[in-house]
């Protein structure tokens, strides 16, 4: 009788496949921002001053519409938020991680 051939390459393929299906928990996870919780995040905290379309109320206040202050990117966006930078106070402390990162998302679909 002829044993069949085995790749064992592919099989420990298979097998670490499987291993990932199996165990979600080592698979890593990669969660987006939520537009929408950025927009409800951006009309309590933000509107007041850059405006419920994002061109700005207060002179002095980046135009999203025009890209103003978007064309930089999440990471130096989430910096200035958390911050704060000249009348633009910090939000440190006042919004989470996840919060700012929603705020940014949505800030993005204002260009």
């Amino acid at each position: 009788m002829k044993r069949p051939c085995i790749n064992i390459a592919q099989t420990a393929r298979h097998l670490a496949g499987l291993v990932l299906l199996a165990c979600p928990c080592i698979a890593p996870t990669t969660y987006a921002a939520d537009v929408f919780k950025g927009k409800d995040t951006y009309q309590t905290y933000c509107e007041v001053c850059h405006g419920s379309n994002g061109q700005g109320s207060i002179p002095g206040t980046p135009n999203f519409t025009r890209g103003q202050g978007l064309l930089q990117p999440d990471l130096a966006l989430y910096n200035r938020i958390e911050s704060g930078k000249n009348a633009m106070p910090a939000f440190q402390g006042v919004l989470d991680t996840d919060e700012i990162l929603d705020v940014i998302t949505y800030l993005r679909t204002f260009f």
